[in-house]
């Protein structure tokens, strides 16, 4: 397998877990890498999707680690993503998404969330 055939087979992988996003809920670039198979790769998620051109990609709903909107602050796309994010019953707060805890995270599960 040649480096550009890596190269399109992750990105194919990625552009599958950013689908795969159900409507109301956000991934992390780092959780979207992680289930692509890609650990530590959340800068080529990023890469990924800021040369995103597919309007029916769900890129939305991928937000920072800490549930930050990665776009600059009150710029048009930070506006989109906001508005998108709020059309699906995601509840938006100073450009952070209020998420639910993870079921499966052992941290969660010992000290509980937050």
């Amino acid at each position: 397998m040649t480096a550009g055939d890596a190269a399109a087979l992750a990105h194919a992988r990625i552009l599958q877990v950013i689908r795969a996003i159900p409507r109301g809920q956000v991934l992390g670039y780092g959780e979207v890498a992680g289930r692509a198979g890609l650990p530590g790769r959340a800068r080529l998620v990023a890469r990924l999707l800021a040369g995103n051109d597919d309007p029916d990609l769900p890129w939305h709903r991928v937000v920072r680690t800490d549930g930050r909107i990665a776009l600059p602050e009150g710029s048009p796309g930070w506006c989109e993503q906001s508005q998108r994010l709020r059309a699906e019953g995601v509840a938006v707060e100073k450009g952070r998404v209020k998420r639910a805890p993870r079921v499966n995270d052992l941290d969660v599960q010992i000290w509980g969330p937050g």
